[in-house]
């Protein structure tokens, strides 16, 4: 039936044989470097998961590039995957794939290629060797340069660098092998290396090196392409015509217009192909219609939008989204048909009713969660996407290996894990500490208020509120004999004098020795003495006696017995002496608590301060700094406080010391191995094939993972089970029990299960030397009785075997029998204590070697996965470790996941493996941002929900979105992808917005992303993806945007049409747009550490050694940030030579790949992700006083420096310009003209602008072009103008800077760069720059304008003429805002401005604009011309010097008398008759025609050269085929 429709519709239409091509629009993005082989790539994924792998990946694959030659690419890619299959699961595969459909990794690839050609290679060497600086392409030569190798220095090596595992030494040389993996010279090279490396006798270090790279380049993706409809109210387009490159565009056959799918029709009548083809052309044209609709007809195309998505079957349904929202301008009339059902709409509703309240999303916002994740897509893009998908990935198959699936997995991932504290504190409730005050108790403080909800009354800032509870507590630990004590004392008496709100406590760490007594020992002396004044009197009179008896020590000197004695007899001369200070003295108790309190809670060396629990830092104790540091604390924790009061968490029946000292982070002592946050955790999620640990030979080959699962399911436990017969906290004791230090450890572990329900202690052998009946006696006699007695008796039994009487016994010859207790099954221990093999005991010992990576006979302690080891010979881990150990592992997410374990319903001993291995886990994954739960109130009409693959890993995608925005445009691919790559449950909820009032989208969008790495039917590698428009409507003007990611910086490379300008009635055939992706940006922030404030004029270079000086750019005042352009590679940012070096010198640096305090800041750029670094910087001591933008000391030497390196830097770039170097004078003598354009007609109008310059002076003249939006045709032709005119020209780009607002629309993008970036786009050596607009004639010498008085402005603009009387009406600046804002001054036109760059940046102007600018450009309706109405509005700030009249002439604004003095005329475009540009130019300007024809002229001879130069370059077809296909990989 389908088919006579068909016949009869072609019948109908009467079609004949006439076929034009299909129009559309593509845009491909390449790289600028090489294409890089996959190979390579998957090498650097791999890599990402341990260097191990990494090398376990390379020995491998080392010979694969034999079987390049015999098979296609095809196959041999799926070869490469094969091999990667070996270290990867099937999710990381794909996720592989996906990296390289991504090129993700080809960056990193590329940066080890470009390390290596600044070597640089020797000649024709496939591989090579470099041995501290010398090269050679051979393996023999290796001895040669190893043996003088130590006399020269060593390489540097970077953070990513692959480094094979061999013994770890720093006194031998390294050895960089540049090499491509694969290849036979890598395998010759590498077998010496790795054997060396294994030997210890080298460093061996391997970076990627293709010797012959392919010539192909590599089209990348991960871009958006958008083509936004231009308004036409004012017609600008070029009439020259363009020679078409004739490309026909692949037609996409498969796709469905208006129901019929032409793929299918065409395959089953091929006979029909060019009728088809017309049908398909009529059809198309018939549903673009784009007549604009109705403001009623816009209100409910969002739900319109979404009914439409929702009632398709699902599996359809997100690429019916990805059509609607980006072809919306072609879509919207067919949408308005769409009838919205009441009970959708209503659903919708309460969803962002709740939507709003539980995560703050409203109507038409779009977010996306993966696994609660929230993915800012401003921010993230396919590349870092990636990154969380494979942080995911580990998590993810981690729970479900150890068997949590379904819904049991987001809770799991949503538990909190409590980050790693760094400010723990210690229990300050301790007899031993001796207070001075009590703020509570003592009468001096009896007037102050004490109520806690005095903390939230307002005062005035850094007022410390005098309130009477003990807020804030200070513990001092001294030893009173030390001279550091004395300056602490005397703050401590400083801070109660004063009455500061602090309660200050003293331990006093003294001789504990008995027979030791006051009259021998200082410090005993004193504390009895204190112990005396604090009985008798008060202890405030015991620290005003402290204070005067350290007022008598001598500086340099410390406190004697004599000095101590004097002072008792001087003070209090009633007192006997012998009974306070002697061997008999009373005040004697407590004397050895203090050292007794200091040494059990592990405390670093003293003397050392705790302010309420957390001890202060070594460089924060000295006295000087001490006293701010504390008052700053005091402010600090006002805060903290007055969240508790608010949050009634601090009542006014509370204690708050008990408050303070039950927080989490409060710890029964510091054991800085528990608590430090460097972490290392065991993996317990692999499954092995077999558990078998008595066979060790077979468990010597298992790989860490599995040797760790296999310990987990054969340990046997001493266990005091909560009520639950659960244990949240498994330790594991690592250690040879012969020992008396293994003993002890394992015994205080066991005293801590016995007090401690939750609780349970596994215990691993690591004997001495080699496992044998004599050194595992008592290890067999625990394993034994773990095995066959109950629980409790086992672990009195270990108890009691353990003690030292119970060792002696048996080494004096006693049997193992004999120190049997009651209760115990005798005949069962015995039997299997005899019968005991030592094997398991040899694989235990692998394990401790070479998993917990300790040498036998070490210790270690493991819980929860944590390891804690290996431990020094002397360091003891007490009960008390054990307690806080215990604690920590709880508050981490022990006791979380414990809560969800249990709700699972499994037998206790599965369950406490179970909480054991998803904590380590789980605290083991790295911190990122709190999980979010996105729960809809309703879900049947509004989401889309697809159910992931039963029994398989699942990533949990949550996407919030209104159809109808940039967010869907982007969203809808991006999750059709994804749900390609990983297996998803998806969920998208339609966030529409009601009572639109205008079309919602205006422009039409493609996401450049692919799941996989595409080939061709002959099985060759697809040349890559490409944003394809192929239904367009014709009637439209068209601009094409490129949006690529933060750090990328594109520009348009071919091209022969106006992508500025693309009217599709106009092209036969494709537009296509060749882009490349010329930079890669590192950014950063610099700021003067002595100041805090960025040092603005600062200026940095960055170049490789080779050629230090490639870019360079200068700090703006915003936030320090700078920007550099950069590509793949190994970066040395410095500097400028000149005034910025002579001023300035680096301090330190961070984000970079050089030690924080290297001179020289070395940056690696090995990833399409943004790449940014903080610097700062420090005046010189000699130049403090000096400025960089000053004028006076602006000296001729640096004018030079800057000069030459910038001429040289010029030349590079342009290639243009004939330059003169004789001098400053000759060299200040420039006019500098900057300018920008957009669109072939404006380019047309620049070009003709600039001979009018010419024209009109003497002076040499540079213009400065705004890259960014030039088209390649000008570019290519610019530098041909220049040679005929003799000027110069420099190309100027700058990045949009990420924290600045961004602008959508193209235009006002480019209306930002006339103004906001003047202080950054020039060098600091040019001093005045003219901005001319690209459709203005000059008819005078602007040398006048350049030399004009600007009387201290740092710009002047002419103001708007006023003379054409007819136009009043559309004078803006007359009415409204602007008549009040401006006042008497008048409102300037930016079409043509001169700036002194030197006042400008002195007076900080173009940070002050980009401030107003942020502040402003938030609402659409601000600045809506914004290049002119940002200087007006800012005119009160910064000043604007008016221009004479004459300097702007305009028709539309000045009458027709003025135009004989005009000295410029600007072609402004007249509201009132709306004429096109170009009759306009020829009608008000008569010498415009002739500059017009000479330029033709000029072009039409560049074209006819280029065409002759072609011809004789074409080598005939045949050639091109005989080109070996198989390469590209």
């Amino acid at each position: 039936m389908r088919n006579v429709i068909v016949l009869s519709l072609l019948l109908l239409l009467n079609i004949h044989h006439v076929i034009s091509a299909p129009k559309g629009v593509t845009a491909s993005l390449s790289a600028k470097w090489s294409m890089t082989p996959f190979l390579l790539e998957t090498s650097e994924f791999i890599g990402e998961d341990g260097n191990e792998k990494f090398w376990q990946f390379v020995d491998t694959v080392k010979e694969l590039t034999v079987y390049k030659q015999g098979e296609s690419v095809r196959s041999y890619y799926n070869l490469v995957l094969k091999k990667a299959g070996q270290f990867l699961t099937d999710l990381q595969v794909n996720l592989l794939k996906f990296a390289l459909a991504l090129r993700s990794y080809s960056p990193a690839v590329q940066a080890s290629q470009q390390i290596a050609s600044d070597e640089p290679p020797p000649e024709a060497c496939p591989a090579f060797v470099s041995i501290h600086g010398q090269r050679s392409c051979s393996t023999k030569d290796i001895k040669k340069l190893l043996k003088a190798a130590a006399g020269r220095p060593k390489p540097y090596l970077h953070k990513n660098d692959h480094t094979y595992p061999g013994v770890n030494k720093t006194d031998v040389p390294v050895v960089i092998l540049y090499a491509e993996i694969g290849t036979k010279k890598f395998t010759s090279f590498h077998k010496v290396l790795s054997e060396k490396a294994g030997e210890g006798t080298l460093v061996y270090v391997l970076r990627h090196f293709v010797a012959v790279p392919k010539p192909q380049k590599m089209l990348l993706s991960g871009y958006g392409v958008e083509l936004a409809i231009k308004s036409t109210e004012y017609k600008a387009v070029d009439d020259t015509k363009v020679k078409e490159s004739g490309a026909n565009a692949e037609e996409d056959n498969n796709d469905e217009v208006q129901g019929f799918v032409f793929g299918k029709l065409k395959k089953s009548h091929p006979e029909l192909q060019e009728q088809l083809v017309e049908l398909r052309k009529h059809l198309l044209e018939s549903t673009n219609d784009m007549v604009p609709l109705k403001v009623w007809e816009m209100q409910d195309l969002s739900f319109q939008a979404a009914a439409r998505i929702m009632s398709v079957p699902k599996f359809d349904a997100l690429k019916l989204m990805r059509d609607l929202s980006q072809n919306f301008p072609s879509k919207a009339r067919s949408l308005t048909r769409v009838a919205v059902k009441q009970e959708m709409r209503k659903e919708i509703e309460e969803n962002q009713k709740r939507l709003g309240e539980s995560i703050g999303v409203h109507a038409g916002d779009g977010e996306l969660f993966i696994n609660g994740l929230h993915i800012d897509l401003d921010i993230h893009n396919p590349f870092s996407i990636l990154d969380i998908l494979r942080g995911e990935a580990r998590v993810l198959e981690g729970l479900h290996n150890l068997g949590i699936k379904g819904e049991h997995q987001g809770k799991m991932l949503r538990l909190p894990v409590n980050a790693v504290d760094d400010s723990y504190a210690l229990d300050i409730r301790h007899p031993a500490i001796m207070w001075i005050n009590d703020i509570e108790n003592d009468l001096v403080y009896r007037s102050w208020p004490t109520g806690v909800q005095e903390l939230l009354r307002a005062t005035f800032p850094g007022v410390i509120r005098q309130i009477r509870r003990n807020l804030f507590n200070l513990v001092l630990f001294l030893d009173p004999v030390r001279e550091e004590s004395v300056e602490l004392v005397k703050l401590a008496e400083l801070f109660y004098k004063h009455k500061i709100p602090l309660r200050i406590g003293f331990v006093f760490v003294v001789n504990t020795k008995d027979e030791i007594d006051g009259s021998s020992d200082a410090g005993v002396g004193f504390f009895r003495l204190l112990n005396y004044i604090a009985d008798e009197y008060d202890s405030s009179q015991a620290l005003m006696s402290i204070v005067a008896m350290y007022n008598k020590v001598d500086a340099g000197e410390t406190l004697s017995v004599d000095a101590i004695s004097a002072y008792l007899k001087r003070k209090y001369p009633k007192a006997n002496a012998e009974r306070i200070l002697g061997v008999e003295s009373e005040y004697d108790d407590k004397r050895k608590d203090g050292a007794l309190f200091y040494k059990n809670s592990g405390l670093g060396a003293l003397p050392l301060a705790l302010f309420n629990g957390v001890p202060l830092s070594p460089d924060e104790m000295d006295p000087d700094e001490l006293e701010t540091i504390i008052l700053q604390r005091i402010m600090d924790t006002t805060t903290t406080f007055q969240r508790a009061v608010f949050m009634a968490q601090l009542t006014e029946g509370s204690n708050v010391v008990d408050y303070l000292m039950e927080q989490a982070n409060v710890v029964p002592r510091m054991n800085p191995l528990i608590l430090s946050t460097d972490r290392k955790y065991l993996d317990f999620t692999a499954k092995p094939v077999v558990d078998d640990w008595e066979d060790t030979t077979m468990f010597s080959f298992f790989d860490s993972r599995d040797k760790t699962a296999v310990m987990a399911k054969r340990m046997k436990y001493f266990t005091n089970t909560d009520e639950d017969g659960m244990s949240a906290v498994t330790v594991w004791i690592a250690g040879d029990f012969e020992t008396v230090s293994g003993r002890k450890l394992l015994l205080g572990a066991l005293k801590r299960v016995k007090a401690s329900p939750g609780v349970r202690v596994g215990v691993i052998d690591n004997p001495r030397g080699k496992p044998s009946e004599d050194n595992t006696v008592l290890y067999r006699a625990i394993w034994a009785s773990l095995l066959t007695q109950k629980n409790k008796a086992a672990a009195e039994f270990v108890q009691k075997l353990l003690r030292e009487e119970s060792i002696q016994l048996l080494q004096k010859g006693t049997k193992m029998k004999d120190l049997l207790m009651q209760g115990m099954d005798r005949d069962a221990f015995e039997k299997r204590f005899n019968t005991l093999e030592v094997d398991f005991i040899r694989s235990q010992q692998l394990f401790c070697r070479d998993v917990l990576k300790l040498s036998p006979g070490q210790q270690a302690v493991i819980s929860n996965g944590r390891i804690l080891g290996p431990f020094e010979e002397q360091e003891e881990f007490t009960v008390e470790d054990f307690q806080l150990l215990e604690k920590i592992t709880l508050s981490g997410s022990a006791e979380n996941v414990k809560a969800k374990v249990k709700l699972m319903g499994m037998k206790a001993k599965h369950a406490s493996d179970l909480v054991m291995k998803v904590d380590a886990l789980l605290t083991a994954a790295p911190k990122g941002e709190v999980r979010r739960d996105v729960h809809f109130a309703k879900d049947s009409h509004s989401v889309l929900r697809l159910s992931p693959r039963e029994n398989e890993v699942f990533y949990d995608v949550v996407a919030v979105v209104d159809p109808l925005t940039r967010e869907a445009q982007k969203m809808s691919p991006l999750l059709i992808v994804l749900s390609q790559v990983v297996n998803v449950r998806l969920q998208v909820f339609m966030n529409c917005r009601a009572k639109l009032s205008e079309m919602p989208l205006k422009s039409f969008y493609r996401f450049v992303l692919e799941s996989d790495v595409n080939f061709l039917a002959n099985d060759t590698v697809s040349p890559g993806p490409v944003a394809r428009f192929m239904e367009l409507p014709e009637s439209p003007l068209l601009t094409l945007i490129m949006i690529t990611p933060e750090s990328w910086m594109v520009q348009a490379v071919r091209s022969p049409h106006d992508l500025d300008n693309i009217h599709l009635q106009e092209v036969s055939g494709v537009v296509e747009a060749e882009y490349e992706l010329e930079h890669l940006l590192l950014e950063g922030h610099c700021f003067d550490l002595s100041t805090g404030q960025p040092p603005r004029g600062l200026q940095f270079t960055l170049g490789m050694s080779r050629d230090p000086l490639m870019y360079d750019t200068i700090v703006m005042a915003n936030l320090g940030y700078f920007q550099l352009k950069a590509n793949p590679g190994a970066w040395i940012l410095k500097l400028r030579k000149g005034r910025s070096e002579e001023i300035y010198q680096v301090l330190t640096h961070d984000g970079t790949d050089s030690p924080a305090d290297a001179g020289d800041v070395l940056v690696v750029l090995n990833s399409f992700h943004s790449k940014i670094i903080k610097v700062r910087v420090q005046k010189k001591a000699e130049k403090m006083n000096e400025d960089l933008l000053s004028e006076n000391s602006e000296s001729k030497g640096i004018w030079d420096s800057i000069a030459s390196v910038w001429s040289t830097f010029e030349k590079s770039i342009t290639g243009g310009g004939s330059k003169k170097e004789d001098g400053e004078r000759e060299k200040e003598d420039v006019l500098n003209i900057f300018s920008v354009a957009s669109g072939h007609l404006y380019e047309r109008f620049l070009r003709i602008m600039m001979l009018s310059v010419l024209r009109h002076t003497k002076t040499p003249v540079k213009f400065w072009f705004l890259k960014n939006y030039l088209s390649p045709s000008f570019k290519e032709t610019i530098a041909h103008m220049a040679e005929k005119y003799g000027f110069q020209f420099e190309l100027v780009q700058y990045k949009w800077p990420r924290w600045l607002h961004q602008q959508t629309e193209k235009q006002r993008v480019i209306w930002g760069y006339k103004i906001l970036f003047l202080d950054v786009l020039f060098p600091l050596a040019v001093d005045k720059i003219i901005f001319v607009d690209a459709d203005q004639i000059v008819r005078a010498d602007l040398k006048d304008l350049r030399d004009f008085d600007l009387e201290g402005a740092p710009y002047g603009y002419t103001p708007f003429c006023d003379s054409r009387r007819e136009m009043e009406g559309y004078r803006f600046w007359k009415s409204g805002y602007w008549a009040s804002h401006l006042g008497h001054r008048k409102y300037h036109i930016s079409a043509l401005y001169v700036v002194d760059l030197k006042k400008f940046r002195k007076i900080a102007a173009g940070d002050r604009l980009r401030g107003q600018y942020q502040a402003l450009s938030q609402d659409p309706n601000s600045l809506s011309n914004l290049d002119q109405d940002l200087p007006n509005n800012m005119i009160h700030q910064v000043v604007i010097k008016s221009l004479p009249q004459e300097w702007m002439w305009c028709e539309t604004w000045c009458d027709d008398a003025s135009k004989v003095s005009a000295k410029t005329i600007d072609l402004c475009n007249n509201p009132k008759t709306k004429e096109p540009k170009l009759t306009a130019a020829a009608r008000i300007v008569p010498e415009w025609v002739e500059y017009d024809n000479e330029i033709k002229q000029l072009l039409g001879q560049v074209q006819e050269q280029q065409d002759t130069a072609t011809q004789k370059h074409t080598p005939s077809p045949s050639q091109h085929e005989k080109e070996d296909r198989r390469d590209e990989l």
